[in-house]
């Protein structure tokens, strides 16, 4: 009687314990074509792996805009800004038509400035500029790695 006593606290105390693990999980989706898994938080940290639109993260740690993530599908791990997250789950059957049309993260990034489409044309409208170089300065990829030299060899900072 007395051992079962002694066992009672113990395993109250794991329960409470098992519930706050559970509480402190949140589960999120991407919600980005493409979002990208970094070793740190940060916009210039080495990017680590990617994940897709509508796959299933764990969210561990929260470090300003920044989020660390645990995938529910292989378990790949990393750092992720908020605005490629959402909290309600995606369904995972998209045609290619929907995953184009997800927003991508540089658009996101966008957005939340206040510039999108509407506003690009209205601006077009206005001043008749042309954006013919723009757009082509849009095509042009810089891949990561190169970035990262560019950041180191010029010491500015940012690129730990």
């Amino acid at each position: 009687m007395q051992r079962t006593m002694k066992k009672l606290p113990l395993a109250a105390a794991l329960v409470v314990l098992a519930a706050g693990l559970a509480w402190a999980s949140q589960l999120m989706s991407v919600q980005v074509r493409t979002g990208q898994l970094r070793d740190k938080p940060g916009f210039l940290s080495k990017v680590v792996g990617e994940l897709e639109y509508g796959d299933r993260v764990d969210l561990t740690v929260e470090k300003g805009d920044w989020r660390q993530v645990k995938s529910l599908g292989d378990g790949r791990s990393g750092w992720m800004h908020f605005s490629a997250l959402t909290e309600r789950e995606i369904v995972l059957h998209p045609t290619d038509k929907d995953v184009q049309a997800a927003a991508g993260s540089d658009e996101l990034a966008l957005a939340g400035k206040g510039f999108n489409k509407q506003v690009e044309d209205r601006y077009k409208r206005q001043a008749r500029l042309d954006y013919a170089r723009v757009d082509e300065m849009e095509k042009i990829v810089v891949p990561q790695k190169s970035i990262r030299q560019f950041i180191l060899a010029g010491r500015l900072g940012g690129a730990q």
